[in-house]
């Protein structure tokens, strides 16, 4: 009987064929990873280059915060965007214009931040309009008139201090006194921010602003100096320059005290996206702007007079 070679079944190989098939996968498979190696390299390469020739430094852009201030006092704070915090500082401004003390202010922005998120709105509630959402039909002024941020603060205040007990009863109730919302209990919830907010831009909390803004247009200096004009008046003395050093423009204001030097200050930064600040300082206390965080106060090299504010503007 003849001898038949031996057969492999259906489905099945044998060793020699089995380890042949694993090489050439396992050739494949480094093939693959080398041929991705090589991609990343030229990839990185070419990141490399074209950071060499536009002499750029890399920034993830992920890790740089928004534009915003931020007020800190004892345990109170708020943060704001570039826009309330241009509007706080007239809020503000107009109480120490007319002579209020802090507290005025206070009430006023946790008013605002309740009313419109301290946004000067052209829509709302019924005929509602601006900061405080003041109604035409209820007496508050013209559309117009309610438009201006200046008057509607000062509408607010000639309201303010006819509610009695004003300057020592619950601030919620308080502003439910004078805006009568259909939520009386919502004001409670921005006194943090308020006292912080107002703390500061009164001056009565040096050192508690610091903001960032890297998309503002800066060149406001005319409008910062008619804006510290507008709130003080005679009271303060301001002289524009340029820095020697530098070339940039400079506003310096003389202020009677330390706490106006503050508002002064403290003020200015509210207004920096639009104005362009780069440094401030008050006294012995210097505040230089980041593009990438929220820079500290810190003491100067060349203290100031404490009644001294020094402005330096891009």
């Amino acid at each position: 009987m003849t001898d038949k070679p031996a057969v492999t079944p259906r489905g099945l190989q044998s060793a020699g064929s089995r380890r042949t098939v694993y090489g050439r996968r396992r050739h494949r498979l480094a093939r693959t990873i080398i041929t991705l190696l090589l991609a990343i390299a030229v990839v990185v390469g070419v990141i490399a280059v074209v950071r060499a020739l536009v002499r750029v430094p890399f920034i993830d852009v992920s890790i740089i915060p928004p534009d915003h201030c931020i007020a800190v006092v004892g345990n109170y704070s708020g943060t704001m965007t570039p826009e309330q915090a241009g509007n706080a500082a007239i809020i503000v401004g107009e109480a120490i214009q007319r002579g209020l003390p802090a507290r005025a202010a206070t009430i006023a922005i946790v008013t605002a931040s309740q009313e419109s998120g301290l946004r000067n709105l052209n829509y709302g509630d019924a005929d509602s309009l601006g900061l405080f959402q003041q109604r035409p039909s209820q007496g508050w002024g013209t559309p117009d008139q309610i438009m201006d941020p200046w008057y509607s603060a000062g509408k607010f205040y000639d309201a303010l201090v006819k509610v009695k007990d004003w300057q020592t009863g619950d601030i919620g109730t308080v502003a439910q006194a004078v805006q009568r919302s259909a939520y009386p209990d919502a004001y409670a919830k921005h006194e943090s921010a308020g006292r912080a907010i107002a703390s500061a831009l009164t001056g009565e909390t040096p050192a508690a602003l610091r903001c960032i803004a890297n998309n503002g247009q800066g060149g406001g200096g005319d409008d910062l100096t008619a804006l510290l004009a507008k709130i003080w008046g005679n009271a303060i003395t301001i002289t524009s320059g340029t820095d020697a050093a530098t070339g940039a423009s400079t506003v310096t204001v003389t202020a009677p005290d330390a706490t106006t030097a503050w508002a002064v200050a403290q003020i200015s930064m509210a207004q920096l996206a639009s104005s362009g600040l780069t440094s401030v300082q008050v006294g012995d206390q210097n505040w230089t702007h980041q593009s990438t965080d929220l820079a500290q106060w810190a003491p100067s090299r060349a203290a100031a007079q404490d009644n001294t504010v020094v402005i330096t503007l891009r």
